[in-house]
């Protein structure tokens, strides 16, 4: 999902550095500007931060999971050679 006050910021920005003109011709070129960044930033496969933030508490509780586990079975392990 694209933050749209992101890119009307970066747009807004944009515009304001560039020296006065012809307001048709400023209006033609912020709404080609925006059309332009909504398409490469569209096809930039971005996440949003709270997206990232849940994907890394995810993997942060699957990682704790797999260091129990694998403690469980050097344990098992452990076991077994004494039962051998």
């Amino acid at each position: 999902m694209i933050n749209t006050d992101f890119l009307d910021n970066l747009v807004r920005q944009v515009m304001q550095r560039l020296p006065g003109s012809d307001s048709r011709l400023v209006d033609d070129l912020e709404k080609n500007l925006r059309a332009a960044m909504y398409g490469v930033f569209s096809r930039m496969d971005l996440v949003t931060r709270e997206e990232f933030d849940l994907q890394t508490e995810l993997l942060a509780r699957s990682r704790a999971k797999l260091e129990q586990l694998e403690q469980q079975i050097a344990e098992l392990e452990a076991q077994l050679d004494k039962n051998r």
